[in-house]
């Protein structure tokens, strides 16, 4: 990315309270320099372009270097951003606190400088920041040995050595918990959930690493808790145990309510034990369980301008879901359409996965209404911009609701074309759900007799095969975002998606 575009967006995630701060340390220069200018014309328009900007700046300031301004106000801006992290954050006041020990031992101000250590010691202790620890604790014994040791005896120096080696062993377990959960992630993210006993399989040897870890450490320690939960969480999801997952889910729900005091800032892991207690209750079809937590979501606030876009735009989805599974398409657009400018106002500030998602179900929202125009708008917002989503397993289900669209369009041969494309990356890549290469086999046989009774007999022959694919476990991964059999009940029958939906969504 552009230093001009990285600082454009960069100006634009900033909060008000944040701009503030950083026009508050500009005010004592008495004329309004270049970089303060610059950040005025980029604050006042969110749309502008980084060739725009250097057209209007180079107009104002003539004998003044853009790029030099960009770097300089761009680095102004992450200063200004550091000191009220500092302030906010007790993560970032440790390792504030170590570089001012490190000073005080330079001007031989020991002492200050020992009673500091000590503090970041004890605070790192109470909040397992263990790598803040680690470096304090370490820097305690480079300046005791730089001294020659006072005030102290060898059994105290031993001890000092213990605690470094335990805290040493618990970053350790930490990482190798952390590792696989990351391993676990990439493989899931990369080719897809597991569609086959096969693919479960290949996941067995992380399983058995985690349980290893698990039996050989006797460490009580919140991080490697949540690791091991998100872990199992996620494994289970991926292999479509959902009411196992959410048990591992409400108990790492349960352990972040019971230390709050080591959340994140902002709680970027405890929004995903959240989302996953979401997803798993919208999976077992348990929309009344959702209330408690889409509360919790709303209680949230933080500094961060994209973690509280992300946090808006999950509330909305799963505030959605209970209308649109059933396939009450009036009330799900009424959702949309009083959240609608707020939501895409931000879409920016969202992570490509919410993007996704936010515009996927604005286009089934619409698709559902039958405006196939403003369903397919919604879809391109993703397929312009492919390079950027490709990677994602829900890239292709997107795609599979872009050719529904083109089927109601009765544009067939770009569905040939469209579907030529999905089948060759799917042969590439060893992906693909049956439900997938069912609907592709569908879209392109578009000919249904009009008969009803003839209508009845295609149906007798694949109701069977979609009832199978409704009750499979791994094909239950991607009818859990869209019930696509549901639409080719829908296409053969002649009945409505809403009635077909409704029907399979009573209790």
């Amino acid at each position: 990315m552009l230093k001009t575009d990285t600082l454009i967006f960069l100006i634009n995630s900033m909060t008000q309270s944040e701009k503030k701060a950083f026009k508050l340390s500009t005010q004592r220069i008495n004329l309004t320099p270049g970089y303060v200018s610059l950040f005025d014309m980029i604050s006042k328009n969110r749309q502008i372009t980084s060739d725009n900007i250097r057209q209007q700046f180079q107009l104002l300031n003539k004998n003044k270097s853009f790029d030099a301004t960009v770097n300089y106000l761009y680095k102004s801006l992450l200063d200004t951003l550091l000191a009220l992290r500092i302030a906010q954050d007790s993560y970032y006041k440790l390792f504030n606190s170590i570089m001012k020990a490190r000073i005080l031992f330079e001007k031989s101000l020991f002492d200050e400088c020992f009673e500091l250590l000590n503090k970041v010691i004890e605070d790192g202790r109470k909040q397992e920041n263990y790598y803040a620890l680690l470096l304090a604790s370490k820097l305690e014994l480079e300046y005791l040995l730089a001294l020659n040791f006072p005030l102290g005896d060898e059994k105290t120096l031993l001890n000092k050595h213990y605690k470094i080696n335990e805290i040493l062993s618990i970053i350790r377990k930490i990482n190798e918990q952390a590792s696989l959960y990351e391993l676990l992630k990439y493989r899931v993210g990369i080719l897809g959930n597991v569609r086959s006993q096969q693919q479960k399989a290949n996941l067995n040897d992380l399983v058995v690493s985690e349980m290893s870890i698990l039996a050989s450490s006797n460490i009580e320690n919140f991080e490697i808790n949540k690791l091991h939960q998100l872990f199992q969480a996620n494994y289970l999801i991926s292999v479509g145990d959902y009411k196992s997952a959410l048990r591992s889910y409400m108990e790492l729900s349960s352990l972040f309510e019971r230390n709050k005091h080591l959340w994140n800032n902002p709680p970027i892991y405890y929004l995903l034990s959240i989302e996953g207690v979401l997803d798993s209750l919208r999976s077992i079809r348990n929309y009344e369980g959702m209330h408690y937590f889409i509360e919790q979501l709303k209680k949230l606030e933080t500094p961060s301008v994209n973690f509280n876009a992300n946090v808006k735009c999950l509330i909305f989805l799963y505030e959605l879901f209970p209308f649109f599974d059933k396939g009450n398409f009036n009330e799900s657009a009424q959702l949309l359409e009083i959240q609608q400018e707020q939501l895409f106002a931000k879409i920016n500030l969202l992570n490509p996965n919410r993007q996704a998602e936010l515009c996927l179900y604005s286009a089934l929202i619409y698709y559902g209404k039958k405006d196939y125009k403003k369903s397919h708008k919604y879809v391109s917002m993703i397929m312009i911009k492919g390079k950027s989503y490709y990677y994602m397993p829900l890239y292709r289900t997107i795609r599979l609701v872009n050719l529904m669209i083109l089927y109601e369009l009765g544009d067939f041969n770009l569905i040939s074309y469209e579907t030529r494309s999905i089948k060759r990356e799917m042969k590439e890549n060893e992906k693909g759900y049956l439900i997938e290469k069912k609907m592709l086999q569908f879209l392109n046989k578009p000919h249904i007799p009009s008969n009803q009774r003839k209508r009845d007999l295609v149906w007798q022959k694949v109701s069977n095969e979609m009832k199978f694919l409704r009750t499979d476990v791994f094909e239950k991964q991607v009818l859990r975002i869209f019930d696509f059999t549901a639409w080719i009940e829908s296409k053969i029958r002649k009945n409505s998606l809403e009635e077909i939906l409704n029907a399979k969504n009573q209790f």
